[in-house]
């Protein structure tokens, strides 16, 4: 069965990533959160346009469409989903 999910939930919990592995060195420092989408599933993801002292337990986020890294010596750019907090 085919699900369609409107990409928007609510932060659960979120930790900052101050040592990134090799491949996300360049993006340092930068938040991860478990993000529970309004259809249910929580997720794992990156945040997005946001600072630091903005970020809290229960905010809105949607999702956006990023650059997630990109190959060494190939050029390879991979592209997916990181959320971003809700406009008002």
């Amino acid at each position: 069965t085919d699900y369609k999910l409107k990409g928007e939930g609510k932060i659960l919990t979120f930790t900052v990533i101050h040592v990134a592995p090799e491949d996300f060195k360049r993006q340092a420092q930068y938040i991860m959160a478990i993000v529970k989408l309004d259809e249910g599933p929580k997720i794992t993801t990156q945040i997005v346009n946001c600072k630091l002292e903005e970020i809290h337990i229960g905010m809105r986020v949607r999702a956006v469409f990023r650059r997630i890294k990109e190959d060494g010596s190939s050029g390879i750019i991979h592209y997916g989903y990181k959320f971003e907090p809700c406009k008002a």
